[in-house]
């Protein structure tokens, strides 16, 4: 059997992943939860083979699950399924040591054959996607991705340097230059094109 976790914040998709998945007759899922840090307890809890997340989700997105897990040496693989078609989100994914990137429209007969390819040691990545992913490159910093989040939110540049631990002016700094690299008039639209691009 390979057991996975299922971490997908939205509940309607959770339950109908977990449901079609368990049909598989080679597939288990031992724990689903709508939390990127609850995703992590299950997975040092069960020991899955396969964690299956989305990428935004509360606490802890997908991305950095997998991230923590590569960085934990951990043998459970990740593999991501979202809505996001996009080459930021998938170079990211790739970089964080994602063993597949699926989309959500995909038929639930080829997330199940993407599991078992990459529980036998595979990668499964469109190439379509891959291409555009490795086409254009990230303009941006990981700490002007900070920024960006909390400016994002709304919070003000003082707000945002006390949660970063930062000089105010050095937060001013880093909005105007990723303002700057993504052409935006303000740092609304910088955080709005960022997102788009999956570069946040």
């Amino acid at each position: 059997m390979i057991r996975l976790v299922l971490a997908e914040d939205q509940t309607m998709v959770r339950s109908a992943f977990a449901t079609l998945l368990t049909l598989e007759a080679d597939l288990e899922v031992v724990g689903t939860t709508p939390d990127g840090q609850r995703a992590l307890e299950l997975v040092a809890e069960h020991r899955p083979d396969i964690l299956l997340t989305d990428i935004e989700m509360p606490r802890v997105s997908g991305l950095d699950a997998a991230a923590r897990l590569q960085a934990d040496g951990g043998a459970t693989r990740v593999v991501i399924v979202t809505t996001f078609a996009r080459g930021g989100y998938l170079r990211r994914a790739l970089e964080a040591g994602v063993h597949a990137y699926v989309l959500k429209d995909a038929p639930v007969e080829e997330l199940a054959e993407v599991i078992r390819q990459v529980h036998a040691g595979g990668r499964v990545i469109d190439p379509q996607l891959a291409a555009e992913a490795w086409g254009s490159s990230d303009p941006l910093t990981e700490r002007e991705r900070d920024v960006l989040r909390l400016a994002e939110e709304g919070l003000p540049n003082a707000r945002i340097a006390e949660r970063l631990h930062l000089a105010e002016g050095t937060v001013r700094n880093y909005l105007s230059t990723a303002m700057a690299k993504l052409g935006a008039e303000n740092r609304s639209r910088a955080a709005y094109i960022a997102r788009e691009h999956g570069w946040l």
